[in-house]
């Protein structure tokens, strides 16, 4: 079941950024998949998580683990 959300990840990241844009150098890659992950983790809302955002879910889980005196 987990590999379900990174073979979806992997499937948009192909679909939406690599497969519609030729990078003219690995720098560019790089440069252009930072801000798709930045997109896709912090500015994106996703339907599977209630509208909320990969990085609001991870927050809000950190929030309610306990801390370790």
């Amino acid at each position: 079941m987990d590999n379900v959300f990174i073979e979806r990840l992997w499937r948009n990241v192909k679909y939406e950024e690599v497969y519609i844009k030729a990078y003219g150098s690995i720098t560019e890659a790089r440069r252009e998949l930072k801000e798709y992950f930045e997109l896709y983790n912090e500015r994106r809302r996703h339907q599977g998580l209630d509208d909320l955002t990969p990085d609001e879910v991870y927050f809000a889980t950190l929030k309610q683990l306990p801390t370790a005196v």
